[in-house]
């Protein structure tokens, strides 16, 4: 047994909570209220010229340093990257460095505690990522943002990581023949000259910087609907105005219904469906969600792009309102976002449809576990040195929580999310945090359940057999775990039995919790056939 799996299973065991975090050095001294970004774009240059203006409480009075993200302008990257003209602030002296992709203000007198001090930045580059500028898929030039999980410091002064959330506002000048779309809601569109429109937009919710978004292009925009008075927008290219419309006229509404009654209220002012050119599938951002160019096609029954959308709608509540506090914690967003997409086809399209999304999910998460046996779902990971996601944060998250609904029932499920999302709105959380609400709902003590499918990497396997005793009358039954690790897992195992004396079929639930089991079931005759996990409720590998 390897070192590694066996510190795993000694907590297993003891039922303690194993404690990952990731390295991203945190001020909890402070907290950046708001940001207002103010960029001027061209068409003559790739370079931006940007002023930031931070608003940040001081919690302490002894903070003579804070620390920001922004990339540095670098030979090695062939001149891209940004640099600082200057930085200031009305009544505090600050000197600062940039290097190594840091910015660190250094203060002469520390603001006091509970002082709110505003310190602008005025900084210009060409971004090396984060923001991409270049033509669409018609060759029209365009501006779009791609932050996640950590870039949104290539393009914008912050403490680029999830656990600092803040409300934001983008005030940008354009050449006229765009329209600019952000986060929150449009405050002005004033045309300065014949050449160049100021656009405002302003998000009163705090979001992680990830979650800021610009999209400037040429575009068609509709106002489709509204839900609960807030706007529903689509935007796409012109040249795919009547399909984009076609496209983004459903789910968008009825999704938005399903989340809020099952989870609770949408946090944020609009929802905008955008077509754009820096991501391949869907990206989350707040209140302006951007979607693969190449996923419009027209057709009504566009199923590809109306479960990326829901998605996308799923994330405005779980990785948006509610944000994971690390990178460690990223199944927050992306496994519930997975599952609640599920939850939601099941409402709209039916049962069948469901299971179907979770037998495909468990396909992939069989195929993906057979070439990379060493991911945990959370682990020690950081942005900064890795990946932070990958199949199974996705699709084996998702399982977890179906397995979690069945383990503690649909009632106290629901209660749970529902509690869980209330407390952190607009926060954030941890698997502890969501584990703490689940058993308070449930009054069922979880650590067990959390730590197998989450903090160690093993899959379940299971290796069955049985004989029918003809003289005792009864089917005896031998499971087993084989598990390379040696890690034993408690869990639940249905099964179903052809009985062909009744020409019927019996269910049985066991509960396992030994690497073997031995069961014994009754029965006047043989049965005609056996069916473990009839009903897909337990994410494991029969042998």
């Amino acid at each position: 047994m390897k070192l590694y799996h066996a510190l795993i299973y000694l907590f297993l065991l003891s039922g303690s909570t194993l404690v990952y975090a990731d390295k991203y050095p945190k001020n909890h001294n402070i907290d950046i209220i708001h940001y207002k970004f103010e960029l001027s774009l061209s068409d003559q240059s790739d370079e931006i010229m940007g002023k930031a203006s931070l608003h940040i409480l001081f919690k302490t009075d002894d903070s003579k340093k804070i620390r920001l993200d922004l990339i540095n302008k670098t030979d090695a990257r062939k001149g891209k990257g940004m640099a600082i003209d200057s930085i200031y602030s009305p009544h505090h002296k600050i000197k600062y460095t940039h290097s190594n992709d840091e910015v660190f203000l250094f203060f002469d007198t520390p603001p006091e505690k509970d002082e709110k001090l505003e310190i602008s930045i005025v900084y210009r580059g060409i971004p090396a990522g984060g923001l991409k500028i270049g033509p669409t898929k018609y060759g029209q030039r365009s501006f779009f943002n791609e932050n996640w999980p950590n870039l949104a410091r290539h393009w914008l002064p912050s403490i680029d990581h999830p656990y600092d959330k803040a409300t934001s506002e983008f005030l940008v000048k354009a050449p006229s023949k765009y329209k600019v779309v952000s986060n929150g809601l449009l405050q002005e569109e004033t045309h300065l000259d014949k050449s160049f429109t100021l656009t405002h937009w302003k998000q009163s919710v705090p979001v992680s910087p990830w979650l800021f978004v610009l999209g400037v292009a040429e575009f068609a925009v509709q106002m489709v609907d509204e839900f609960e008075g807030k706007s529903i927008q689509t935007w796409v290219y012109p040249q795919d105005r009547e399909k984009g419309f076609i496209d983004f006229s459903y789910p968008t509404k009825d999704a938005l219904s399903f989340f809020s009654s099952y989870v609770g209220p949408f946090a944020y002012e609009k929802l905008a469906n955008i077509q754009a050119a820096s991501v391949g599938g869907g990206m989350e951002t707040s209140s302006a969600i951007f979607y693969g160019e190449n996923l419009i096609t027209g057709k009504p029954d566009n199923k590809r792009l109306q479960d990326v959308v829901i998605h996308e709608l799923a994330h405005q509540w779980f990785g948006n309102a509610v944000t994971e506090s690390t990178w460690d914690d990223a199944w927050l967003s992306e496994g519930f976002a997975t599952y609640f997409t599920l939850l939601y086809q099941e409402h709209a399209y039916g049962y069948q449809e469901y299971i179907n999304g979770l037998k495909l999910a468990k396909r992939r998460v069989d195929n993906y576990t057979k070439t990379d046996s060493t991911f945990s779902i959370i682990s020690d990971r950081t942005a900064e040195s890795g990946i932070v996601t990958n199949t199974l944060t996705y699709q084996k998250g998702a399982w977890i929580l179906h397995m979690l609904r069945h383990k503690i029932g649909h009632v106290a499920f629901k209660n749970g999310i529902q509690a869980y999302y209330k407390k952190y709105f607009n926060g954030t959380a941890t698997t502890d945090d969501f584990r703490a609400e689940m058993e308070k709902s449930s009054q069922k003590d979880l650590k067990t359940f959390f730590q197998q499918w989450l903090y160690q990497p093993d899959p379940l396997k299971i290796k069955t057999s049985y004989v029918y005793d003809e003289t005792l009358k009864e089917l005896q039954l031998k499971i087993e775990q084989i598990q390379s690790s040696g890690i034993i897992f408690e869990f639940p195992l249905e099964l179903e039995v052809y009985n062909p004396l009744l020409n019927g079929t019996a269910f049985h639930e066991f509960e396992i919790k030994e690497k073997t089991t031995l069961l014994k079931i009754p029965m006047k005759l043989a049965p005609g056939g056996l069916k473990f996990d009839p009903r897909s409720i337990l994410l494991a590998e029969f042998f």
